[in-house]
């Protein structure tokens, strides 16, 4: 079996009409191994105000109380996993949805008490995973984990994290953020074609990073210290999935489509 790439979609662009789910399918029934990250933010942000509850973010991440947390893993882990599972399928990829919860994929600690149930990721049990794609399947993954301390407890993970610690875990070739933004901007305002991670955290210290680009920055510094390539990519551009890891005109080198993270 290939190295897998790990590919996360992002709940900005998620039906949106953008061409990431017919590229996921292709590129596994071409040969490749993939492993899907999704959020849901956009749904998430949704159902909350339904419920009479504001959604609030500290450093582009969600809040989630005691009045949020079964709202979100509702959303995430339900109505958009498996909403994207029977998409991807009607596209003819195999896939199976899970959670970080499934056999204890993800343990978290608590991210930070102001956020509430949030949890940021301590392990990552990949066996679940390996079976799935020893089988020949793609796992899709809600960012949904449990608490270590309370394992009875369902815990909000940032999408972006759970990539990249997933990434880093399973040995990933490839880790592709696919958002909604056409650059990342370097502290000048320019377009950036590639960033070290070294440099992270100075362009969030900078705050030329700002909100979401916040997290998948910090996950891409993490994936690429484990040996992955990371790439952030506008989604919204033509098959920009296929053209990132094909090496085309399209790909990290081109700043149309945004940032290479680099080790």
């Amino acid at each position: 079996m290939n190295q897998p790439i790990v590919v996360k979609v992002g709940g900005s662009t998620l039906g949106q009409h953008d061409t990431a789910l017919e590229d996921i399918a292709a590129l596994q029934q071409a040969g490749h191994t993939l492993i899907v990250v999704h959020g849901g933010g956009s749904a998430a942000t949704q159902w909350l105000k339904t419920h009479g509850v504001e959604s609030e973010f500290i450093d582009g991440l969600r809040v989630t109380g005691p009045d949020a947390i079964d709202v979100v893993v509702a959303v995430f882990a339900g109505l958009v996993n498996k909403q994207l599972v029977a998409s991807l399928q009607a596209l003819g990829a195999r896939a199976i949805g899970l959670s970080g919860a499934d056999g204890g994929l993800l343990s978290t600690t608590q991210a930070d008490p102001r956020l509430g149930y949030v949890g940021e990721v301590s392990r990552v049990n990949s066996e679940p995973i390996d079976a799935l794609l020893a089988a020949g399947y793609m796992p899709v993954i809600s960012s949904v984990g449990y608490w270590q301390d309370d394992p009875a407890r369902l815990m909000n993970v940032n999408a972006d994290t759970v990539a990249g610690e997933i990434a880093a875990a399973v040995g990933a070739s490839d880790l592709v953020f696919l958002t909604d933004v056409a650059h990342v901007r370097d502290a000048f305002g320019g377009d950036l074609a590639e960033l070290k991670a070294s440099e992270v955290e100075t362009l969030i210290a900078s705050k030329a990073a700002t909100g979401g680009m916040i997290p998948k920055l910090r996950a891409g510094a993490r994936a690429t210290q484990a040996g992955t390539r990371c790439h952030i990519v506008d989604g919204r551009e033509a098959h920009a999935l296929r053209a990132v890891l094909e090496g085309g005109a399209g790909g990290t080198t081109a700043v149309s489509l945004g940032t290479r993270v680099t080790a």
